[in-house]
């Protein structure tokens, strides 16, 4: 990868690079896509693919009611409330 593809990369996520944090992330985006080609040398034709590396089975809680807190609790430790909504700064003018 060079310089210019870490800037277009850059540029997509939004990120502001000076010229050494270019070429910084050049030389370790090559070094981790080394590390992935030498991982893709790896015979893995009689591995069987997975969606996780343990075996799991309906891993989701029942949905169940359950009481919860009063809303004069929940807002007790916001930084500011009004009666039991939360008051958040103003986003859009």
């Amino acid at each position: 990868m060079d310089n210019k593809e870490v800037e277009y990369v850059a540029t997509l996520a939004r990120l502001a690079l000076t010229p050494e944090e270019t070429t910084a992330f050049a030389g370790q985006l090559n070094e981790i896509f080394s590390y992935i080609e030498k991982l893709n040398e790896l015979d893995t034709s009689r591995i069987e693919p997975t969606s996780h590396v343990l075996p799991l089975s309906n891993v989701f809680r029942k949905d169940e009611v359950k009481p919860s807190l009063p809303p004069e609790k929940v807002v007790e430790n916001a930084p500011d409330h009004e009666a039991t909504f939360f008051k958040v700064p103003n986003i859009i003018e």
